[in-house]
């Protein structure tokens, strides 16, 4: 036995150092060959990223074209099929990152490697197979993915454009002017991103940290292959990925069909069925989830996405934010300090309300021109949220105040001084490497922004009455985000984190543009996602340079990726909102659409009625507005206490954007989408990282990808399958905490006198 264990471990080191001796052979560069000035001057970047290049790995092969499209394909098509549902599951580049490997492995052993040429491409030779799958082919599948995913955002932020005038306003809007809103917001930012790589994607400074987690387990996958294929005593990670898949896939049969209370399992309100009270408190969905629990994986990866690929730190700081808002800040508020009038409304709730505590009827402020009927505002009366939700808002002012602050207290220095080294200092080894290939030519990027700034100011003047966006509201939102592109994104290359313009953008064009909803959302996402999208961009292009990817490939697969998934998500949300009934109604138990409910109320708050008649003199918030100042004061006191106790080092470690900010996605998640997320990345994350890591660093992201796939496959088939004929099942079991069978007093307000209609709550 002895004998055959040595024999084998001899096989494993002689099999890696011979790999060891092909890289050495084929790189263009070899570590020893790198003198210590041309390293990168990021530790991280040198204990992570690859010295050497290959440039004969092919790029452009048939495997990276099919793989790549397909998963395109099929990631904006489940995350917009996914959106609309009650949970809403975002499948991620990651789920793609794994699932490939197995399938280009399996394709690169069983094509022809026959050569053929094409005509046109002159003396040049093809293949299907032109040898191993290699990991440059697979970095070009997960930039395909990552736009599929709208670069982790799930789905197209300007299809709930789209949702909100048809499902909620109950207005009419063409195809095309839906599918140009989208491709022209998701395109936008590329123009002038592509401009910018120069100053933020070159330098060896600008490292984006985000970028290393990719590059990590792209090498785990890919370098320990040589040895895993020699261990015959574990399971591989190719089957385990088939087995962890198939028992999600048939597991989510039960929540997702069958037995559906399996989705939020909330004993205190069974231990307490009379009290609005215990609702308030144990209700998973509706209160604050204190003892809730699920069994059902969609609703522990929606909103945050997967819990077991976020770093511990990063939980323990959304922990400690949500337990000091949703149990200390809440419950104040609600039951001690009643404040603004909390207990006329449920405890936690994204609707709007009257100022007797009943549902608001949008439908009656709305004219025939599509804006705001002031009459009939004053007679309604002016618009009431929840305490939660305008809590949430307010802290959402503080989230973003505090980040600029903190970023230029703890981190000004550094950026200057990397943004002033990137300018001025060497091209490391990476940047060396990457002057090897073609790089893209300057008029792509300028004819990019030319067509798409075209075709948004011809979206905004002839369909003007399906967006009303005036073409001034386009030019100022684009000048917004261009302006904000380089300062935020030296800001994400450099600390990690990205302040987003969603509320500057909504309540800028609030003030100035009141009383039509959709050019606020319009201007928002035009605003907003042309940033975000660009700094997207330029972060795949930084996974790209530390992977050597020709940047002409990149700058291909990142358009026509981007392309494909917008008309996927257009396509699919057409398909939806024209044949499922009553979908993001409150009548629709299974099509809730929670993230376009928010958006729609945004569009109320920001647009229809206006910053100014709520969080102004005519509103009942004024007083968020201190949230501000609060948000740019807590910063320079964090910092003041650290220069004063310089020998604490746990006090730099209070991140107030991130504890601000740590409920940023409430609503639409909920308590329970928080505590499940948390318990279980903290069960693998903290306990199986610390005493099982390498079981974890072996399967863990390899089990995320399973769960997600799983899940994302057995939802499609019950839908069409069961779903599309509204074949649903009545009994205990078939209704979550949400409905009427199960915490529905969570929904009820506590002050006397106030009830809501149809809701069965009491009459205090």
């Amino acid at each position: 036995m002895d004998e055959n264990t040595r024999e084998k471990d001899n096989q494993v080191a002689e099999a890696v150092k011979e790999s060891q001796n092909r890289k050495k052979k084929s790189s263009t560069t070899l570590d020893e060959a790198v003198s210590e000035d041309e390293l990168s001057p990021i530790e991280e970047v040198r204990l992570t990223v690859l010295n050497t290049d290959d440039m004969s790995l092919p790029v452009w092969t048939f495997r990276m074209w099919f793989l790549g499209l397909l998963s395109c394909i099929l990631l904006s098509f489940l995350n917009q099929f996914f959106s609309y549902r009650k949970e809403p599951l975002v499948v991620t580049q990651i789920t793609v990152l794994v699932a490939t490997l197995p399938v280009g492995r399996f394709m690169a052993s069983v094509l022809p490697k026959t050569k053929f040429r094409i005509p046109g491409f002159g003396s040049r030779e093809f293949s299907l197979n032109p040898g191993p799958f290699n990991m440059k082919e697979h970095v070009l599948i997960s930039i395909f993915a990552n736009a599929g995913s709208a670069f982790g955002n799930g789905s197209a932020y300007a299809v709930m454009i789209v949702d909100i005038i048809k499902a909620f306003y109950i207005k009419k809007i063409s195809f095309l002017a839906g599918w140009l809103l989208i491709i022209t917001t998701q395109v936008l930012g590329y123009g002038w991103a592509g401009l910018l790589r120069k100053y933020v994607v070159e330098p060896s400074h600008m490292w984006w940290p985000s970028t290393l987690v990719q590059i990590s387990l792209f090498r785990t996958l890919h370098e320990e292959e040589v040895v895993d294929k020699y261990n015959k005593h574990r399971i591989s990670r190719a089957k385990f990925f088939v087995i962890a898949l198939t028992c999600s896939f048939c597991w989510y049969v039960f929540p997702g069909y069958l037995f559906q209370t399996l989705q939020s399992i909330s004993w205190v309100c069974w231990a307490f069925p009379n009290s609005v009270t215990a609702h308030q408190i144990g209700s998973g969905l509706n209160g604050l989830g204190l003892g809730a629990f699920t069994l059902d994986w969609t609703t522990v990866a929606s909103f945050l996405f997967s819990p077991l690929v976020s770093p511990f730190f990063a939980i323990a700081n959304i922990l400690v934010g949500y337990v000091l808002i949703i149990y200390l800040v809440m419950p104040v508020s609600y039951w001690g300090l009643d404040v603004f009038g909390a207990r006329k409304f449920p405890i936690f709730s994204a609707d709007l309300f009257t100022g007797a505590g009943q549902p608001y009827d949008v439908s009656l402020i709305v004219n025939d021109q599509f804006e705001l009927d002031q009459v009939a505002y004053a007679k309604q009366g002016r618009v009431h949220l929840s305490t939660f939700f305008a809590i949430t808002y307010g802290f959402g002012f503080a989230t973003i105040a505090s980040t600029l602050t903190h970023v230029a207290l703890f981190h000004g220095r550094e950026i200057y001084d990397r943004f002033r080294a990137s300018v001025k200092g060497k091209d490391d080894i990476h940047t060396r490497l990457m002057k090897n290939y073609k790089d893209i030519p300057s008029w792509w990027f300028y004819l990019l922004l030319a067509v798409t700034i075209t075709v948004s100011l011809a979206l905004c003047i002839f369909l003007k009455k399906e967006i009303q966006l005036p073409y001034w509201g386009l030019l100022f939102a684009a000048f917004l985000a261009f302006f904000f592109t380089l300062p935020v994104s030296i800001i994400t290359a450099t600390t990690n984190q990205t302040p987003g313009l969603n509320i500057i953008t909504e309540y800028i064009m609030g003030v100035i543009y009141p009383g039509r909803p959709i050019a606020n959302v319009s201007f928002k996402t035009y605003g907003y996602m042309s940033m975000s999208q660009a700094i997207s961009f330029l972060s795949d292009f930084k996974l790209g340079h530390y992977m050597k990817i020709p940047p002409r490939s990149m700058f291909l697969v990142q358009f026509i990726g981007t392309m494909l998934a917008g008309t996927v998500n257009m396509s699919v949300a057409w398909l939806l909102l024209n044949t499922v009934d009553n979908i993001c109604q409150d009548d629709n138990n299974t099509w809730t659409c929670p993230s376009d409910n928010v958006f729609f109320d945004a569009s109320v708050i920001w647009g229809l009625v206006g910053p100014t008649r709520i969080f102004g003199s005519q509103g009942e918030y004024p007083s968020l507005n201190w949230f501000f100042v609060g948000g740019i004061v807590g910063p320079f006191l964090v910092w003041f206490f650290h220069k004063l106790f310089p020998k604490q080092k746990w006090i730099p470690y209070i991140n107030l954007p991130v504890l601000l900010g740590a409920t940023a996605n409430m609503p639409p998640a909920t308590p329970l989408n928080y505590t499940s997320w948390i318990m279980v990345g903290t069960i693998f994350n903290f306990f199986v990282f610390r005493y099982r890591k390498k079981w974890w660093q072996r399967y863990n992201y390899v089990l995320s990808a399973a769960l997600d796939g799983g899940v994302a496959f057995m939802a499609v088939l019950l839908y069409f399958s069961l779903g599309f004929e509204n074949k649903a099942l009545h009994w205990w079991g078939s209704y979550p905490d949400r409905d009427t069978e199960h915490c529905n007093l969570a929904t009820c307000p506590t002050a006397k006198g106030v009830w809501i209609d149809g809701s069965g709550c009491p009459v205090f």
